[in-house]
C-alpha cells in the first residue's frame, strides 16, 4: 500500500496539471481592441492590398501617356551587306550605329487623353477609400459577432449544467418511480440541445477568430475580443439630410462622377484624335563604305556622319474608323454619366432603408429585452413556489429554457441592431471616425 503523502501529492499534480492544460489556450489569447483590429486589418488584409495595386496601375497608365511628351531615345545599328543601292533596314538606312529620339510636341488628342487618365487616378483612389471602408466594416462586424459568441459562451455553459443537473435528478426519479421514460427523454433532449449551442458557438468563434486572422495577419489562437474596447453608439437620431450628405460625401459615387469625367474626356481625345498634331523627331547615323554609298555618290560627296532634326505634321483628312470609335466612347460616356445618377440613388435609397432598419432593429431589441426579463422574473417565481413545494423541478427546467432562449434571442437581437448601426455609419461616412472614438 502506497504512503498517503505520496497519494497526496500525485493528486495535488494531477489537479495542476489539469488546471495547467485549461489555462493554456487563455494564456496564449492576446486581447486584440476594435480599433487595432481596425487598424491591422487595413495593413494586412488582401483587400488592401488589391487596392493599392489598382492605384499603382492608375498611377502608371497616366505616366504612360505624359511621358509621351518626353523624348524617347533609341540607340541601334543596323549592319548588312548590299548588293546595287543601300536600302532600308527596317526603316533606316544600313549603318554602324544609328540614334533616333522621338515626342509629341502638339496633340490635342494626348492632352485630352492626360485629362482622362488625371480623372481615373482620382476615380481609383476613391475606390481605395471605398475598399478601406469595407475592410473596416468587415472587421468591426466579425469583431462584433465574436464578442456576441464570446459572451454567450457562459450562459450557454451555465444552460448546459443546469440541464446535466435535471437529467440527473429526472433519472433518479424515475428510478424512484416518480417520473416516466417519457419525462426522462425531454430532459435528455434539453441537455443535448445545450450541447448543441455550445458546439455552434465554439465553431462560430473559431471561424471568427480565423476570418479575423486573416484580416489582421495575428494567429487565430490569440485572438481574444474586448468588449470594453467597442464605442457606444450615439442614440441620436439621425439628421434629416442625412441621405443627401452620404450622397455627397460617398466614396462610392465620388469614384463614379471621376470615372464618368474620365470617360469624357476619353470621348474628346478619340474626337481630337482626327486633328492635327505636331511631333519633334531627330536622327543621327554613322553609315559604313561596304554598302555600296559611294558608288552612288559622286566623288567626295558621301558623308559617313549624318544627322536629321525636325517637326513631323500630321493632317488626318479621312478617317471612316477613327468616327465610329469615337462615337462608340460617346456612348460609353453617356452610360458613365447615367452610372452617376444610378449610384446616387442607390446611396441615397441605402441610407433610408437602413434607418427605418436601425428603427425597426431597436424597436424588436426593446421586445427581446423586455421578453427576457419576464423570462428571468418567472424563473425567480418558480424558485420561489418550489421553495413552497407547490412548484416541480420540471417547472424550474421549462422556466429556466425559456429564459435561455430569451437570453440567445436577446444577443442576437442586440448584434442584429449593431449590424444595421455600423451599416449606417459606413453610407454616412461616420464609420472609422466611431472606430477611433471620434
Amino acid at each position: 500500500m502506497k504512503p498517503a503523502w505520496q497519494c497526496l501529492s500525485r493528486a495535488w499534480f494531477a489537479l495542476l496539471a489539469s488546471s495547467l492544460l485549461f489555462l493554456a489556450p487563455s494564456a496564449q489569447a492576446e486581447p486584440l481592441t476594435l480599433k487595432r483590429a481596425v487598424d491591422l486589418a487595413l495593413v494586412h488584409s488582401p483587400e488592401a492590398g488589391q487596392a493599392s495595386a489598382d492605384e499603382q496601375r492608375a498611377l502608371a497608365s497616366y505616366r504612360e501617356m505624359r511621358d509621351q511628351f518626353i523624348p524617347q531615345l533609341l540607340i541601334g545599328s543596323g549592319l548588312g551587306e548590299t548588293w546595287g543601292y543601300p536600302l532600308t533596314l527596317g526603316g533606316t538606312a544600313p549603318s554602324i550605329i544609328n540614334m533616333t529620339a522621338q515626342s509629341a510636341l502638339f496633340n490635342p488628342a494626348l492632352r485630352d487623353g492626360l485629362r482622362s487618365g488625371r480623372s481615373e487616378v482620382k476615380a481609383t483612389q476613391e475606390q481605395e477609400k471605398d475598399r478601406r471602408n469595407q475592410i473596416i466594416q468587415d472587421t468591426t462586424l466579425d469583431y462584433l459577432e465574436l464578442i456576441k459568441w464570446q459572451q454567450m459562451s457562459d450562459h450557454l455553459r451555465q444552460q448546459h449544467d443546469d440541464a446535466l443537473r435535471l437529467e440527473q435528478a429526472v433519472r433518479q426519479r424515475v428510478e424512484q418511480g416518480i417520473d416516466s421514460q417519457q419525462q426522462l427523454m425531454r430532459a435528455r433532449l434539453v441537455t443535448a440541445r445545450a450541447n448543441l449551442h455550445i458546439t455552434q458557438a465554439q465553431g462560430s468563434i473559431d471561424v471568427l477568430r480565423d476570418r479575423l486572422s486573416q484580416l489582421t495577419g495575428l494567429p487565430a489562437s490569440s485572438i481574444e475580443a474586448v468588449a470594453d474596447s467597442v464605442p457606444a453608439m450615439s442614440q441620436k437620431d439621425p439628421p434629416a439630410d442625412a441621405a443627401a450628405k452620404a450622397v455627397e460625401s460617398n466614396p462610392a459615387v465620388e469614384s463614379a462622377q471621376q470615372h464618368a469625367t474620365a470617360e469624357l474626356f476619353r470621348a474628346r481625345a478619340e474626337h481630337r484624335a482626327l486633328w492635327p498634331s505636331v511631333d519633334f523627331a531627330s536622327q543621327y547615323a554613322v553609315l559604313a563604305k561596304y554598302n555600296n554609298w559611294v558608288t552612288y555618290f559622286p566623288q567626295g560627296t558621301f558623308q559617313r556622319n549624318n544627322a536629321s532634326i525636325g517637326v513631323v505634321i500630321r493632317f488626318p483628312f479621312f478617317n471612316a474608323s477613327q468616327h465610329a470609335h469615337a462615337e462608340a466612347v460617346d456612348a460609353e460616356a453617356l452610360r458613365a454619366k447615367k452610372e452617376v445618377e444610378s449610384t446616387k440613388h442607390q446611396v441615397s435609397q441605402q441610407v433610408l432603408k437602413l434607418q427605418h432598419s436601425v428603427e425597426e432593429l431597436q424597436a424588436a431589441q426593446a421586445v427581446s429585452q423586455l421578453e427576457y426579463e419576464i423570462a428571468k422574473s418567472d424563473v425567480d417565481a418558480v424558485e420561489i413556489r418550489m421553495s413552497s413545494g407547490t412548484a416541480t423541478i420540471h417547472d424550474d427546467a421549462d422556466a429556466r429554457t425559456d429564459m435561455y432562449e430569451k437570453y440567445n434571442s436577446l444577443q442576437d437581437a442586440n448584434f442584429e441592431l449593431l449590424k444595421a448601426q455600423v451599416g449606417l455609419l459606413r453610407t454616412t461616412g461616420d464609420l472609422q471616425n466611431w472606430v477611433e472614438g471620434k
